[in-house]
């Protein structure tokens, strides 16, 4: 089950590289002194691949556990 650890291992990694974009899309837009407007709807586009990156994340570290669970 070493692949499972793996997989999983890297599917969390996925994850975590997309959560760090979201914070640094945000953190560029609010340095950006944008529009309430305009923040709002940088802030709107980035939660969905925020919730995403999350999902592929809790998968991720899922997946590893069952691995060493089963190996």
């Amino acid at each position: 089950m070493d692949w499972l650890i793996w997989l999983g291992a890297a599917i969390s990694f996925a994850g975590l590289a997309g959560l760090v974009w979201c914070i640094v899309r945000v953190w560029k837009a609010r340095r950006a002194a944008l529009s309430d407007e305009a923040l709002r709807e940088v802030v709107r586009r980035v939660v969905p691949l925020n919730m995403g990156s999350l999902f592929c994340s809790v998968i991720g570290l899922m997946m590893v556990i069952m691995g060493i669970f089963l190996g």
